[in-house]
């Protein structure tokens, strides 16, 4: 390096006009104010195309072309949509037809069942961990396990058993129960376990092998879902690791087995981006063709404007 550098001279830099120039963003793009009356189509329609905007409103087309055409719509959560109340919303599209299958994890069927028995759910963990009476609702480990058990018997997967007993036993707000819902519309609900993971475990209600058969009945269902995916969109909601470790290895299956699901469309919804969604729900699964898209924001603000998006749909146009 030369000593006593001094500082480049701007005179010769090159310039050109900006009227010349190609832009990513231009007013023709821009939001529009929408007035107090307006319909939710118009608010919609009223988004810049920029960003996760115009992938939202893509997302909707494509879930609203799915559903036109016959191809499934599949949900799998979280527990997290069911604490902040979204059971009615996603009951209303399976009722649609808009939901075809949802998957869940085991916390799903905890916070599912306390709603539809007592109307309320999600305990104060903090102020019962240092006594160990976390978890020990004596109910929801109790009446969920006998019904896994009673259900595997039968050779029901847990999200079938469960549903089934919230309606038999016609809990106050089985109305709010997905579970049910999906007993009750004939709608696959599956539900993925990871044993340990779930306060029902702790219970000496629990039967490992009823929670790990019906369990891998309900995957291999859900496996069956997946091998009618072609065509269609399959939705993660808050899960940020057992339903995408899930969804991989039973697109893999469905794959080994020779079925043809290569196109498709793939949506994550978190608060914040995580590893695996990313990776085994909107990347990997959509390399040999269709998309991904993922959508960063609270659930509880998030799903409720996709499902009035959804919903927003013509009352005549129904699925084929």
């Amino acid at each position: 390096m030369k000593k006593n550098l001094q500082p480049l001279s701007l005179d010769g830099v090159n310039t050109y006009s900006l009227k010349k120039r190609k832009s990513l963003v231009s007013i023709k793009d821009f939001a529009r104010p929408v007035s107090a009356e307006t319909s939710f189509k118009k608010f919609l329609d009223s988004l810049p195309p920029i960003l996760a905007a115009k992938d939202f409103k893509e997302a909707v087309g494509r879930i609203k072309e799915a559903r036109l055409n016959g191809k499934p719509v599949v949900l799998a959560m979280g527990a997290h949509p069911i604490k902040v109340g979204l059971n009615p919303l996603i009951i209303k599209l399976m009722e649609k037809g808009i939901l075809r299958a949802v998957a869940m994890n085991g916390a799903g069927i905890i916070h599912d069942f306390e709603v539809a028995f007592a109307g309320k759910t999600s305990e104060d963990v903090s102020a019962k961990i240092a006594q160990g009476a976390f978890g020990m609702a004596e109910e929801t480990g109790r009446m969920i396990n006998e019904a896994i058990s009673e259900g595997w018997r039968k050779g029901w997967g847990i999200g079938r058993s469960v549903g089934e007993m919230i309606l038999r036993q016609k809990f106050p707000h089985r109305q709010m129960s997905i579970t049910a819902a999906g007993f009750r519309l004939g709608i696959p609900v599956t539900v993925h376990v990871a044993v340990g993971t779930d306060i029902i475990h702790m219970h000496p209600s629990a039967c490992g092998e009823a929670i790990g058969g019906a369990s891998h009945l309900d995957f291999r269902l859900f496996a069956a879902v997946v091998s009618q995916l072609q065509g269609g969109v399959y939705l993660n909601l808050g899960s940020a690791v057992i339903l995408p470790e899930v969804f991989l290895k039973a697109l893999t299956l469905v794959r080994n087995l020779g079925y043809q699901v290569k196109n498709f469309t793939t949506m994550n919804m978190d608060i914040i981006p995580h590893y695996r969604p990313l990776t085994n729900v909107v990347r990997r699964p959509t390399l040999e063709g269709g998309k991904g898209f993922h959508i960063t924001g609270h659930h509880e603000i998030m799903f409720p404007l996709l499902a009035a998006a959804i919903l927003e749909e013509p009352s005549h146009r129904r699925a084929r």
